[in-house]
């Protein structure tokens, strides 16, 4: 769920041996497409970098998506469901719609690296052919908004406007972004029960990376909510990570990285404790934790009859 400004400066350095990992990619990995993706008793992974694995500087492993083990993976293997990951690291909820809507990452990345799922349409319409062609399926997860925070935060932080300070351009832009959110993840979850699709929908909140940090926490609440709000007024039902991870970092006062749930931030001047930083996404015990909150969730709703 991280900004993807970053990426795009080493994005151009990797670009130099495009040629290579152009050879490299064609026999990478074995992809899903919305025609050969598991059907029966499947599950399809919607979302951002969260749902793919993603890891900040990898180097070649991102020529091969098998090096990026997301949530995904281990809800299939708990529920004994087929898995398709559909996720593009930073995807907005405008890019997960539009080609040409505004995007934080997905797009470069996909031109260079493969995902787990092979299409070349949207991810939304990847999921309705999926939904459509795949009436078995049982659960739809999907996680998406961060980015479009990250956003904001980048361009405030260019041009925050007169007289502003970038914080200040954030919080005078939260409505306008709250609004845009709601709309696209109104559209989208309706889109994909257009389909005829009836299983359990399932919206993934976020997390805060250090639940000390008010301000940072706060934005991640206002973004929950957000998402709340749309999938009850849409039959989904919210798995709810942001308490999952807060109550695991109990024991570190709130700060996420300490108790492992997140991965070493690159940058860092150390990989190891006490000096070491963490990136935003979530370690292998971060998934983890992500997926035994959304099997939990699933169990719960499938318990209550709340699916067909």
């Amino acid at each position: 769920m991280t900004s993807y400004r970053g990426f795009s400066l080493w994005h151009i350095a990797v670009r130099l041996c495009a040629a290579v990992l152009g050879l490299i990619m064609a026999g990478a990995a074995s992809l899903a497409s919305a025609s050969d993706a598991p059907g029966n008793s499947a599950f399809l992974a919607l979302g951002d970098s969260v749902v793919f694995g993603y890891i900040a500087a990898d180097g070649y492993a991102y020529v091969n998506p098998r090096n990026f083990v997301g949530y995904p993976e281990y809800v299939g293997g708990d529920l004994r469901l087929d898995t398709a990951n559909a996720a593009c690291p930073g995807e907005t909820t405008s890019s997960f719609i539009s080609l040409t809507g505004d995007d934080n990452g997905c797009r470069p990345y996909r031109a260079s690296f493969p995902l787990h799922a092979s299409y070349t349409s949207t991810q939304l319409d990847f999921a309705t052919r999926f939904l459509a062609t795949h009436k078995q399926t049982r659960l739809v997860t999907i996680t998406l908004g961060a980015n479009d925070g990250f956003l904001l935060q980048y361009r405030c932080a260019i041009n925050p406007g007169p007289g502003l300070t970038p914080e200040q351009c954030v919080l005078a832009g939260i409505p306008a972004l709250q609004t845009l959110i709601r709309s696209n993840m109104t559209a989208i979850l309706r889109s994909l029960r257009a389909t005829g699709y009836r299983g359990i929908l399932m919206v993934v909140n976020y997390y805060s990376v250090n639940y000390q940090d008010a301000a940072q926490t706060g934005l991640v609440v206002l973004l929950n909510q957000t998402l709340a709000s749309v999938a009850a007024a849409n039959s989904a039902v919210v798995a709810d990570v942001f308490t999952a991870f807060q109550s695991a970092a109990t024991p570190a006062a709130g700060q996420t990285c300490m108790v492992g749930l997140l991965n070493v931030n690159p940058s860092s001047p150390s990989p190891l404790p006490p000096a070491a930083t963490c990136d935003d996404h979530p370690s292998q015990s971060g998934q983890q934790l992500l997926a035994d909150t959304i099997v939990a969730t699933y169990q719960a709703t499938h318990a209550g009859g709340k699916d067909d």
